[in-house]
C-alpha cells in the first residue's frame, strides 16, 4: 500500500497528467481508507477549479505606484 507521502505526490501529479491504471487503483485503495489523504484530494480539487475560474488579469491593471 502507498504511504500518505506517496499519495500526495499522485494526487498532484494527478493534477499535471493521467495517471496509469494502476498508480489509480492503489491511489483509490488509499483514500478509501485515510480520512487525511482524502481532505487532501478534496482540496487540491477545489484550488484546481478555483483557479480556472480566476480571470486571467490584463498587463495594464498592475500598475506600479
Amino acid at each position: 500500500m502507498l504511504s500518505c507521502k506517496e499519495v500526495s505526490h499522485l494526487v498532484s501529479q494527478a493534477q499535471d497528467r493521467k495517471l496509469g491504471i494502476a498508480e489509480k487503483m492503489q491511489l483509490e485503495l488509499h483514500l478509501a481508507m485515510c480520512k487525511g489523504c482524502s481532505n487532501l484530494r478534496k482540496q487540491m480539487d477545489f484550488l484546481r477549479d478555483a483557479m480556472r475560474r480566476y480571470p486571467l488579469a490584463d498587463d495594464d491593471t498592475h500598475t506600479d505606484r
